[in-house]
Order: structure tokens, then C-alpha cells, then sequence
């Protein structure tokens, strides 16, 4: 049997993390003021800033701050973080032919 490698397994502890897959999910699609992505995710201010934070710490998030009034900050992924994109495209593929989503009405009388 193969063991399971170091790299793989810390991998997939960072994109497995809790938000960070619909965060590279939004980026994907382009740069990112911080209230947009707040607007278009799920996610507290409080936890999107720390994920934002480890993201930018793992080099897969890249922080741009323009000297504007009032200063704008843009997200966007680094090439590490554009590297994802099979990742995450296979994924959605994946579950759009998979994954089904239960009625929330049925999930509520159980």
C-alpha cells in the first residue's frame, strides 16, 4: 500500500479549510474588493478577513492596496493561486454530477 504523502495531506487540509474553497471560487472569476466578496459569500467579515490572511500567507492571495481616497484594497490570486483553477473547476464539475442537494423542507422535519 502507498502512503499517503505530506504534501498531499496539507493540501488538502488548507482548500478543505471551511470558506476557502468559495473564496478561490470568487477570485477565480477576478479581482475583489473585500465588501464584494462580504456581498457574494456566505461568511462573516470576521472569518472572510482571516481567511483572506491565511491565503495571503500560503502566497495564494495577493493583497493590493491602491493610495486612492478613500485607499482601495483589491484581492486577487497570486500564479500559486491561479494554479487551482483544474481544482476547482473539477470539483464543480464533480458535484454538479454528484452532489444533490436535499429539499430544506425535508431537512427541517427531520
Amino acid at each position: 500500500m502507498e502512503e499517503l504523502c505530506p504534501r498531499f495531506e496539507s493540501a488538502m487540509q488548507l482548500v478543505s479549510k471551511r470558506w476557502v474553497g468559495l473564496i478561490l471560487f470568487d477570485l477565480l472569476k477576478g479581482k475583489r474588493r473585500f465588501s464584494e466578496m462580504e456581498a457574494n459569500l456566505p461568511i462573516s467579515g470576521r472569518l472572510l478577513s482571516d481567511r483572506l490572511k491565511m491565503l495571503e500567507q500560503e502566497g495564494i492571495v495577493v493583497r493590493n492596496i491602491y493610495s486612492e481616497f478613500p485607499v482601495r484594497i483589491e484581492y486577487s490570486l497570486s500564479e500559486k493561486g491561479n494554479a487551482l483553477e483544474p481544482v476547482i473547476q473539477a470539483i464543480q464539475h464533480w458535484a454538479e454530477d454528484w452532489v444533490t442537494l436535499e429539499d430544506k423542507t425535508n431537512q427541517e422535519v427531520k
